[in-house]
């Protein structure tokens, strides 16, 4: 497989315009340097950026069973149809042997067609259902040209929320025989979805839940205007496909012109530079031998009880801020 090289300017010029351009080896290199969090990545990345902004990405979420993979394979077909290029991130559990993903898409989502690229990612610990790398993996994936991206994450439930903040628009699945599911979402699953799909409609139950959903929805109105439909799906017999496909489209074209939403997209931007800030902080203290041998000793000083947690801490901001601007030699 072709490696990305670092060190020389014009194969890493060559490397850009291969992502680019949508090579799948290129792209996957990029994706793996992404999800194990390496700084080598940076360079790629912040020269693919000026490319993105052109897909459209859409989170499937919904309890474990519901179908998602199904679903994401069904949507794939049918924006491929349509001639987009797709993109899926099925973000999974990790692995407590070797952080990496447990199910493989590839044995769940089987796919010979070029213009769809699959890849697993690994939650490897990470709150929110998502893999802390997945918005780096996507902007990789929009800069290679895929005009679809579908994130599927681990599963549903109250800490599970992040996809609204990462995706464009976010599917939210539900079947009937779960149970509590509904009320589950009460506690603000119900704020995140843009599409609400029952799927395995065909099953007893379906319209109860569809009752449910339309109740809920008339409850509550969303501060951007938009009404999220409700559609039934038999995902396995690719039944209700095309008008799931039909209401994602509608609400992109809602979004492109909703004022609330790109608000809402400049917060989840700060919330991101946010993060990306303290993850470059933290490695940097850890990076430095010196300034990590600190922080274990005033970790041991914390868990004595010698030593308050919030005193350390400032502590630890100093010795970052004398890392990045060290006194000057006498």
């Amino acid at each position: 497989m072709p490696r990305l090289d670092f060190a020389d300017a014009g194969k890493q010029d060559e490397t850009i315009r291969k992502i680019l351009s949508g090579d799948p080896q290129m792209v996957a290199r990029l994706l793996t340097l992404v999800e194990n969090g390496s700084r080598e990545a940076i360079p790629f990345l912040r020269a693919l950026f000026p490319h993105t902004g052109c897909s459209f990405s859409i989170g499937v979420t919904g309890a474990p069973g519901a179908g998602k993979s199904t679903l994401v394979d069904k949507l794939a077909e049918s924006y491929r149809a349509a001639g987009d290029r797709v993109g899926i991130i099925a973000v999974d559990p990790s692995s407590p042997f070797t952080g990496g993903a447990i199910l493989g898409d590839r044995i769940r989502m089987q796919s010979l067609d070029p213009g769809i690229f699959i890849r697993s990612m690994a939650t490897r610990g990470h709150m929110g259902g998502l893999a802390s790398a997945t918005a780096d993996a996507m902007m990789v994936l929009d800069a290679a040209g895929f005009g679809r991206v579908l994130i599927e994450t681990v599963g549903v439930g109250q800490d599970e929320v992040e996809i609204a903040k990462t995706a464009d628009a976010t599917l939210v699945l539900l079947v009937p025989g779960m149970g509590d599911d509904i009320q589950v979402m009460k506690a603000g699953i119900m704020e995140i979805g843009d599409v609400f799909v029952v799927n395995k409609a065909d099953h007893e139950g379906a319209e109860r839940i569809e009752a449910e959903l339309n109740s809920l929805l008339s409850m509550s109105s969303r501060s951007d205007g938009w009404a999220p439909p409700i559609i039934r799906t038999v995902a396995s017999e690719g039944r209700g496909i095309a008008e799931c496909v039909r209401a994602i489209e509608a609400c992109r074209s809602f979004l492109r012109q909703s004022r609330h939403r790109r608000e809402e997209s400049v917060r989840n931007q700060k919330e991101r530079l946010l993060d990306i800030a303290c993850a470059q902080t933290r490695n940097s203290l850890l990076q430095n031998k010196e300034t990590a041998a600190r922080i274990q000793e005033l970790a041991v000083l914390i868990a004595e009880r010698k030593l308050d947690p919030f005193t350390a801490a400032e502590e630890v901001l100093r010795l970052h801020r004398l890392t990045v601007n060290p006194a000057p030699r006498s």
